[in-house]
């Protein structure tokens, strides 16, 4: 079961500026899918047997090499 990442877009918007999507991305940044909610990009990832990570912050710049940025979708 590979790691897949879900962000929210666009990338590097200020803290309060609305989400407009979420994507999920592979480790070499590759956008597998796109999606309007993060449940939806956690479903189509599980669904997938993909193990999807979160960022702990959403408004931040999270390095995929950090573990520390990023914790297990429920």
């Amino acid at each position: 079961m590979a790691n897949v990442y879900i962000e929210a877009r666009p990338k590097n918007r200020p803290e309060h500026d609305p989400i407009t999507d979420y994507v999920v991305e592979d480790h070499a940044d590759s956008v597998l899918t796109t999606a309007k909610t993060q449940r939806e990009a956690i479903d189509w990832a599980k669904a997938r047997g993909h193990r999807p990570l979160v960022a702990r912050v959403r408004h931040r710049q999270n390095a995929k090499s950090n573990p520390d940025h990023w914790r297990h979708a429920e």
